[in-house]
This record gives C-alpha cells, sequence and structure tokens, in this order.
C-alpha cells in the first residue's frame, strides 16, 4: 500500500472523529446523559453485638440489613402473619429513622424457612405495603436467624 493510499484512508476517520467531537460540544447539557456522580457510602447504626451496619447510604439510596420479626428482643408469637407485620415494621422504624418511608422502597428481597407459607406470606406483605410495590425477590431458605419464618431486607431511594 502507498503513502498516498493510506494517507487517503485516513482522512475520512479523522474526519468523522472530528465531527464526532463538534457535535458533543454542541451538545445539549439538558439531554446529555448524567455524570456519573460517585458519592461515599455512610454506615448507619449497627448491628449490636452483631458485625453489621443497620444501613448504608449511597447518595440518596439506602441499603438496609434483613430484618427478622424480634419485638423488645424476642420473635413475636403469631406464625408468618405476625413476624412479616413485625418485620415490615421494623424496616418503617428504620427507614424513619434515616429519613425515608415505605413509598421509597424500590426492591426488597424475602427469604422464607418455609415456601409452604408463601401465599400467607404475601398476604401480610400486601397488607403492610400498598402499590405500585417494590420489585421483589423471594426464596426458600434452610434456616433464619432466631428461627424465624421470614426475613426481609429492602433498598430505599429519593
Amino acid at each position: 500500500m502507498s503513502k498516498l493510499s493510506t494517507y487517503l484512508s485516513i482522512v475520512p476517520l479523522v474526519a468523522m472523529c472530528s465531527l464526532g467531537l463538534a457535535a458533543g460540544a454542541n451538545a445539549n447539557p439538558a439531554t446529555a446523559p448524567a455524570a456519573n456522580i460517585k458519592s461515599s457510602p455512610t454506615f448507619l447504626g449497627d448491628g449490636g453485638p452483631y458485625p453489621f451496619s443497620e444501613a448504608v447510604r449511597v447518595g440518596n439510596t439506602l441499603y438496609m440489613s434483613g430484618q427478622i420479626g424480634v419485638k423488645d428482643g424476642k420473635l413475636v408469637k403469631g406464625g408468618i402473619d405476625a413476624e412479616t407485620k413485625q418485620t415490615l415494621d421494623n424496616i418503617q422504624n428504620t427507614l424513619s429513622k434515616y429519613g425515608y418511608q415505605k413509598s421509597d422502597l424500590i426492591k426488597c428481597t424475602a427469604m422464607l424457612a418455609d415456601m409452604d407459607d408463601f401465599d400467607d406470606f404475601n398476604k401480610a406483605y400486601k397488607m403492610e405495603l400498598s402499590k405500585p410495590y417494590p420489585a421483589r425477590s423471594a426464596f426458600g431458605v434452610s434456616e433464619l436467624a432466631a428461627g424465624a419464618s421470614v426475613e426481609i431486607e429492602c433498598i430505599a431511594a429519593k
């Protein structure tokens, strides 16, 4: 390949790149993608004697540790219905403590010790939350802390 043909094959490439830079310089900031804004995590609360934070805030997003149906240091009695209600009350308390509310929930993960409780869990869950519901995953586990029937962890965003 001669120097002339090499030069001629590069010219269109340089021209396209120049046009791209010019177009980018004249782009409307309102339609440009948002810049990645890095926000350092803020670790909130503590797990008491356990090695975890109650929640971590990054920007306007709150990542909450899993909650179980504990009240006054003991697992509530009454099975999956009572535990689900108490678990969601505990989630509400954590949300409120850090300036969020249930309507800020965007994702929850539910862990059930017995998948036969799934329908009853859903009934109790629907009583405590309202549409639009956060995205959710639910799966069965072989065992939960303190003998709980359900554990729920959530993410909230403003």
